[in-house]
């Protein structure tokens, strides 16, 4: 695949971002695509490896390697480096029904398994991505396709994220007509209202929609089943549901002070400002949105959220931003103890920590440590927050390290408003009730063993929502299997193909 040579010959060239300084004036994408010559050389890089590990999607050591996709990295690589774009669009789509999204928001599990990276600079597989779905788009490649036949099979699909729109979209195809119910106002789930505009514009994500819409799929937005709509109407109307609701039950820090005004779950606060963008072309205007402007933020949590989070004040133009990250810090490069193909256990420094240190002249997150206590003012503002330091000590009865409180850390730090981006801890429990479906032990929808069918009859689970807090990439895995399954139970065979 690709140039047979072409990866001792040419350098990684990735696509460029704009200067932090320069970004946070703006919430807009930030990134300049590669021309298309360079483009082209990127994929030549691609070096015909024995083993694509980048397309596996197989789980080492616990972890992820490869594209859960399975994305056919090298075809579409070998594809744009002989100038095939139309053909590379094709293959990329084989697997992949949203690459506009993973192209934008994927941490690139595929590059973290390229041969290329054992010893140098993995293929730019994201960007190609990037280029080889912007080019369909331009090139008309990607417009809607009418569905010439029909089942007379009618599915419910209960949430609008890349889960529900993936297993929308492969059922629609099917031939089946599909309903998707959002309780947002638009829809998109977390693509729109989780991942802020810099990441992921969401235009980007109205203009998948029209063409689904085109295609034949129904939306109805506004509408929270399970509350506004009940169930059993849903069951009676349908053949059967599909729920991919997402994990949006957010984890919270119980510590005394926690009623403080001022402290917001990451999740509310980046859906204000997403919300006030779209409202207010891009210009988002003050009592519209949660505003950090001026204030002193204290993030907690130093995942993909935190990180959000992060550069999101600092774009409102916030007065300090202080992240916490309960565990160590990563290692600089990978240990003996985690080596290639694994996911690698670096540290990173991620778009908003690097547009903090740029403002405020270092990088904004302190790691092991958490919060103990909030602190009020006398109108009852959080004010103040008491951290306190952790250290690893192995618990007796699991042998585990647990990150515990180091005695006497404690010091004390001043905070206006504080994020709380903590994780999820599994699908809100009134959707799973009003169908009837169990939850397990980490309040994820139950399912069958390796399936996507809950113990409720006609009724499937996906997503975040059956398997907990994940990627964007997992996401649409899951929702395409679950397409499968679905398509199987009512058709008594399934020619879905999904790999």
């Amino acid at each position: 695949m690709g140039k047979a040579t072409g990866f001792m010959e040419y350098d990684r060239q990735d696509k460029e971002a704009e200067a932090p300084k320069s970004r946070i004036r703006h919430y807009n994408e930030f990134y300049t695509p590669l021309p298309r010559e360079e483009q082209e050389r990127q994929g030549a890089r691609c070096m015909s490896c024995g083993v694509p590990f980048c397309q596996s999607g197989e789980q080492i050591m616990g972890m992820a390697s490869g594209c859960p996709l399975h994305n056919l990295i090298p075809e579409w690589n070998d594809l744009i480096y002989r100038g095939n774009w139309e053909e590379a669009y094709y293959r990329l789509k084989k697997t992949n029904n949203f690459p506009e999204f993973t192209s934008r928001v994927c941490p690139s599990l595929c590059e973290a398994a390229c041969t290329c990276s054992l010893n140098g600079d993995a293929v730019t597989a994201k960007a190609n991505e990037y280029g080889i779905i912007e080019n369909a788009y331009k090139m008309g490649y990607a417009s809607a396709r009418q569905v010439r036949v029909r089942t007379g099979k009618k599915i419910a699909v209960i949430g609008s994220g890349p889960s529900g729109l993936a297993a929308a979209d492969l059922l629609n195809r099917r031939g089946h007509s599909v309903t998707v119910f959002e309780r947002e106002d638009k829809a998109g789930g977390l693509l729109r209202y989780g991942i802020p505009n810099m990441k992921l514009e969401k235009q980007v994500i109205d203009r998948k929609l029209s063409i689904m819409e085109e295609e034949g799929i129904a939306f109805v937005t506004g509408c929270n089943v399970g509350k506004d709509r009940k169930a059993d109407s849903i069951l009676m109307e349908f053949d059967c549901a599909l729920l991919a609701c997402g994990a949006s039950r957010p984890r919270d820090i119980k510590v005394p002070g926690r009623d403080a005004k001022g402290i917001h779950f990451a999740v509310d606060f980046l859906k204000s400002t997403t919300k006030a963008l779209w409202a207010n072309e891009m210009k988002p205007k003050d009592g519209t949105y949660i505003s950090a402007k001026g204030k002193r933020v204290l993030v907690i949590g130093g995942g993909d959220t935190g990180n959000d989070c992060v550069g999101t004040v600092v774009r409102h133009r916030a007065a300090s931003v202080l992240q916490l990250e309960m565990m160590p810090k990563a290692p600089e490069h990978r240990t003996e103890e985690n080596p290639w193909p694994e996911w690698p256990k670096v540290s990173k420094t991620d778009y908003g920590q690097e547009e903090a240190a740029a403002v405020f002249g270092q990088d904004p997150r302190v790691y092991e440590t958490t919060v103990k206590e909030f602190i009020k003012d006398e109108n009852g503002n959080v004010c103040k927050a008491v951290l306190t330091k952790l250290e690893g000590r192995r618990d007796k009865k699991s042998g585990r390290i647990i990150m515990a409180e180091a005695a006497g850390s404690e010091y004390t730090v001043e905070a206006d408003l504080v994020l709380i981006a903590a994780g999820f801890l599994g699908c809100e429990p009134y959707i799973a009730n009003a169908f009837g479906v169990k939850t397990d032990e980490r309040g994820n929808a139950a399912t069958s063993k390796g399936g996507y069918r809950t113990n409720a009859e006609a009724v499937f689970a996906a997503g975040d929502m059956r398997r907990g807090q994940s990627l964007v990439v997992w996401a649409i895995r899951e929702g395409r299997e679950a397409a499968r399954e679905v398509d199987k139970s009512l058709m008594g065979y399934t020619n879905l193909n999904i790999q």
